[in-house]
């Protein structure tokens, strides 16, 4: 057997305490994040299960180093009291291995028992990642959050969420209402070398991994390895919510530092730590395989000539990588990541013929179906092949039917079926998550249009300046109602000036200098407007100089509150 995306067949599925159909590996993988605050050896302590990422805490010389602090500050502050059981040192420090788990550090001041200042260590492209990602993106990072990690999937029945893989869900519902406390870098990193922190000596070393902040620690006295590399899955080098490309050169050197670092104790930002030097080299190498493995032979592939859609079908592990958690598919599915090699390396054109100048979607599913004898025939065939187990070719079917221009809620609910079958025969939980979310979406249980505009929510755009928020506008602007338009726009949000200037359909970020017109409001103003919460038409704004320039300048983004 090799590893798999899915498999035909029901003695893989089972239903969980939640009555969740699932597959038994995805439903195994709660086991391995089960809650627990281990002690990785004298003085060093892991906290697993309190969220998506673990909270780590290491006692120093000078006290307690807080490595990453999790989604919120209620996730950082039960850590806290969990550690308190154990120490009442002081937090001396903390550190991020990368910006995914950032927002809970206030919960180390609310506690007022920190030195001070408090240090905060990291890379430094922490605050840019953070930054992007509230930006130009947003939208699709955020519905790609959504997706992946089930945040709009139910807690009970079928569809019920059962992990995320990496942890039980997104953010913890018991932390809930969840607050951000993210504090930015006082310390920055350097890519490679010992620093001490709180008056322990740490050997770092920049290693990219699922982000390129990340950052691996390795304390010599105690042989304690501090890291993101090595998961308790197989590395996502693809990740179905869409991010930028994750070389897998480069967390191969990763994986390999650490092995030269020859640790007692290997600490993960997910899943519990791994104890025993022959363990975690025997580990990390076999790690480091898999992810070897996929490289090496989808260059092969290309090399050969295949297509993607071949490098895909032909590429899969060998069986012995799924003997346990740590390279089983239960987050994210091999014949992915090859297809995110093949992009990363050669781009999106991968020699296949018809690839070249395709039809419109829209209109080649028309033909297609035309093609097969109609709808109904279509529709005959798609449910024949589900019915038969033949689920890839069942939900292309339903696809088809599904995304055509005259598609019905019967169509649509088809598609769903569809997913929802290869929902419980996957054992990745990235793929039931987001196959669970989209056959939802189709069939109105829990639809996604909110998350496919751009709505600037308050919380994400707290920290974005209003410059940067002025400049994300180019990102809306409808070329249609631009056509023709020249204007450069000068703001003023409380003294921060930008500026704006439409010409040959784009919308050019500036300074404000030389504008021929001036907007001025408060931050609170444009954030109300980008979040849709107040409409352009109704808010106080002064504008100084043609104002039928303003109004012909707002109508031409794509976005409710500027149009309104």
């Amino acid at each position: 057997m090799t590893a798999r995306s899915f498999e035909p067949n029901d003695r893989q599925t089972v239903v969980a305490p939640n009555g969740a159909r699932v597959h038994r590996d995805h439903l195994a993988q709660s086991d391995v994040l089960r809650k627990s605050f281990y002690e990785v050896c004298p003085a060093v302590w892991c906290f697993v299960g309190n969220g998506l990422s673990n909270q780590t805490f290491i006692d120093a010389p000078d006290g307690i180093i807080a490595f990453d602090t999790g989604e919120s500050t209620q996730e950082m502050a039960l850590a806290l009291q969990e550690l308190r059981l154990r120490t009442k040192r002081p937090i001396a420090a903390v550190v991020y291995t990368h910006f995914h788990y950032v927002e809970g550090t206030q919960a180390v001041l609310d506690e007022k028992n920190h030195i001070q200042p408090l240090p905060i260590y990291g890379h430094r492209r922490i605050a840019v990642n953070k930054s992007r990602t509230a930006g130009e993106i947003a939208p699709a990072y955020g519905r790609g959050l959504v997706e992946q990690f089930a945040i709009t999937m139910p807690t009970e029945g079928a569809d019920g969420l059962v992990n995320v893989g990496l942890g039980f869900s997104y953010r913890n519902p018991a932390h809930a209402p969840a607050t951000p406390g993210f504090l930015p870098v006082t310390h920055e990193l350097p890519d490679e070398g010992e620093i001490t922190i709180a008056g322990a000596k740490v050997k770092v070393r920049h290693s990219p991994s699922d982000s390129d902040d990340s950052v691996n620690f390795f304390f010599e006295s105690t042989k304690v390895c501090v890291h993101n590399s090595v998961w308790p899955v197989l590395f996502n080098i693809f990740a179905i919510r869409g991010e930028e490309y994750r070389d897998p050169r480069e967390l191969l050197a990763g994986i390999d530092n650490i092995v030269s670092w020859s640790p007692e104790h290997l600490i993960a930002t997910h899943g519990p730590p791994i104890s025993g030097r022959d363990r975690v080299r025997e580990i990390a190498q076999r790690y480091r395989d898999s992810i070897q493995f996929l490289w090496d032979q989808t260059v092969r592939a290309i090399n050969k000539g295949w297509t993607m859609d071949e490098v895909a079908a032909g590429v899969t592990l060998p069986s012995f990588f799924d003997q346990d958690n740590f390279t089983s598919e239960r987050y994210g599915v091999s014949e992915h990541h090859v297809r995110q090699i093949y992009a990363g390396l050669r781009g999106w054109f991968d020699g296949e013929e018809s690839k070249l100048f395709p039809l419109q979607p829209e209109r080649r599913f028309e033909r297609l179906i035309a093609g097969f004898g109609g709808r109904e025939v279509v529709a005959r065939q798609a449910r024949g092949a589900l019915d038969a187990d033949d689920l890839r070719w069942g939900v292309e079917l339903a696809t088809w039917l599904a995304r055509s221009p005259e598609a019905t809620t019967a169509d649509k609910e088809l598609l769903a079926h569809g997913l929802r079958l290869i929902a419980e025969r996957t054992p990745a939980a990235n793929i039931r998550n987001w196959a669970i979310t989209r056959a939802r979406h189709l069939d109105g249980q829990s639809p996604m249009d909110r998350f496919m505009r751009h709505s600037f929510g308050s919380r994400t755009i707290a920290n974005t300046s209003a410059t940067e928020l002025i400049h994300t506008l180019r990102v809306l602007l409808d070329p249609a109602k631009a056509e023709g338009v020249e204007v450069h726009v000068r703001f003023d949000i409380d003294g921060e000036i930008s500026g704006l200037q439409l010409r040959n359909c784009v919308a050019v970020p500036s300074n404000g200098a030389g504008a021929a017109v001036e907007v001025a409001m408060s931050r609170s103003t444009l954030t109300s407007i980008l979040a849709t919460k107040l409409l352009w038409s109704k808010a106080e704004i002064t504008v100084n100089g043609d104002a039928t320039m303003v109004e012909m300048f707002r109508r031409c983004f794509d976005h409710a509150g500027m149009q309104g």
